[in-house]
């Protein structure tokens, strides 16, 4: 798979949005590299990446990284290896051994689902829910229609029902101002669509993805909650998928899932929405820190952990005083 994070497109959106982007290749190697801060100060965070086809050119990337940590004052390089020359459970020996160390959190999903696409689409419909693939088929008997747009104006649509959706579920969506910097960058370039669900010619669901190489990633989707009963999203989805082979894709990412075993993860309502599309799952080894002011980057992890563990105790004390 081509990770759309680590591509040329995915570095003009950082660099329109003000950022500083580092974009170097070896042989074996390639990595995308975005400098940003933190409490301990400035980093260089390397999304999906950096990617590599063997261990050997996972260290050359490691060592470049670092030099180029330290040419512009980094504190540490913040990796999300999935594509380094070693298995997944090996991932925490190896990066270990390499004085790697675990990231406080995930930025980017340590579990994704995709959908491939290198078969039949009659073939990928078969692999879905019954209740999918009739959607898809028959949802056009109830008057909803789906087009797709690369005009960077649309986006409006999408960011209308993140609203809706985000004031129903309680949770905080990216910016307007971002999602709009993306699609100005994105879309006229063809490297991000919006697929727009429609019922008598007013939208109801939209979805946003992007395109790498060989990849869909399915990446912003919201409805309108007024026409829920329709279940437009599905169709939509499968139509996101059908255009993605149209256009000789390979992959359609469905971005983060839950574990299996964990039924009550803040995931599990759209990890069970995504895995009824049929697909696998992907595991990555996470988000990992390469220090390189050592002292620096240990005294601002003692720092954090004693802010975490500040807040646990008084919890604790809010805990006793209300019983």
């Amino acid at each position: 798979m081509d990770y759309f994070l680590q591509g040329p497109y995915w570095a003009d959106v950082q660099r329109a949005l003000g950022r500083t982007v580092h974009e170097q290749t070896g042989d074996g190697w390639r990595f995308l590299a975005v400098e940003e801060s933190n409490p301990a100060g400035k980093l260089l965070y390397v999304p999906y990446g950096p990617l590599a086809d063997s261990l050997t050119a996972f260290d050359s990337a490691l060592e470049t990284l670092t030099g180029l940590a330290r040419s512009c004052g980094a504190v540490f390089v913040r990796v999300e290896p999935v594509c380094a020359g070693f298995d997944r459970s090996d991932a925490d020996t190896v990066l270990r051994s390499r004085g790697l160390l675990p990231a406080p959190a995930n930025l980017q999903p340590e579990l994704s689902w995709v959908v491939d696409l290198d078969r039949e689409f009659k073939d990928v419909l078969s692999d879905m829910k019954p209740v999918n693939r009739n959607l898809y088929r028959n949802i056009h008997k109830k008057g909803v229609t789906f087009r797709s747009s690369q005009d960077p104006a649309e986006i409006s649509i999408l960011l209308g029902f993140l609203h809706l959706t985000a004031a129903r579920n309680g949770f905080k969506p990216q910016s307007d101002q971002y999602l709009s910097q993306v699609a100005r960058s994105l879309m006229p370039a063809g490297a991000a669509t919006l697929f727009v669900a429609e019922l008598e010619g007013e939208p109801i669901a939209a979805a946003l993805a992007y395109d790498s190489a060989d990849t869909r990633t399915y990446a912003h989707a919201a409805l309108d909650d007024a026409h829920r009963k329709l279940s437009a999203g599905i169709p939509l989805l499968v139509t996101l998928m059908a255009d993605a082979k149209e256009k000789g894709l390979q992959h359609v990412d469905l971005w983060g899932v839950a574990p299996a075993d964990q039924p009550d993860h803040k995931w599990a309502g759209f990890t069970t929405f995504k895995k009824s599309f049929g697909g696998r799952e992907v595991a990555y080894p996470g988000t990992w820190d390469l220090p390189v002011k050592k002292f620096r980057y240990g005294a601002y992890q003692q720092a954090r952990k004693a802010a975490q563990n500040g807040k646990k105790l008084l919890r604790l004390l809010r805990a006793k005083v209300g019983r």
